[in-house]
């Protein structure tokens, strides 16, 4: 049997996993983003091999998501920070969050968002910038977007041909 290897071509989604799109990779992200910065504190936090840290922190790196810093010269040390592509990445981990707690927590919720100021538990939504409506159900579809090649107008195609028969 053999395996061909995912090519997203212009998928958003496929292409934000290639550079992501596995549990270590999210778990670092979502870490950084939380305010931990050094190999010992992800590692720490996470239980994670030194081998695979590396390699994950160093793709994150090479993906722009994370910038690697120098902060202490001998030996050299260095802290891995959030770039602003990181920190944009920061509402679909609150997405995974949101959708881990209504889904998968089935001992109670575990980890939550709060707000600083009331300690009030947040409820996430993805909301439409310029509308203000909440991104859900029927109001929104996915369609090609003016640099789509074939295949992402023939998805789009076929996803439309469903909603009318829907």
């Amino acid at each position: 049997m053999t395996t061909r290897a995912f090519d997203p071509g212009q998928c958003p989604v496929g292409r934000t996993l290639e550079r992501v799109g596995d549990t270590w990779s999210l778990m670092i992200l979502r870490d950084a983003l939380q305010g931990l910065t050094r190999f010992d504190a992800f590692e720490k936090s996470l239980g994670v091999a030194p081998n695979i840290l590396t390699k994950r922190l160093a793709g994150l790196v090479q993906s722009g998501f994370l910038e690697r810093r120098p902060y202490q010269e001998r030996p050299v040390r260095h802290e891995y920070v959030p770039t602003a592509r990181g920190r944009d990445f920061a509402p679909v981990l609150t997405a995974l969050l949101a959708f881990g707690n209504r889904h998968f927590a089935q001992e109670g919720i575990a980890g939550q968002l709060v707000d600083v100021a009331t300690g009030e538990a947040a409820q996430p939504i993805m909301v439409d910038a310029r509308s203000g409506r909440p991104i859900d159900g029927e109001a929104f579809t996915y369609a090609a977007g003016p640099a789509a090649g074939e295949v992402v107008r023939n998805r789009a195609a076929l996803i439309e041909a469903r909603r009318g028969r829907g």
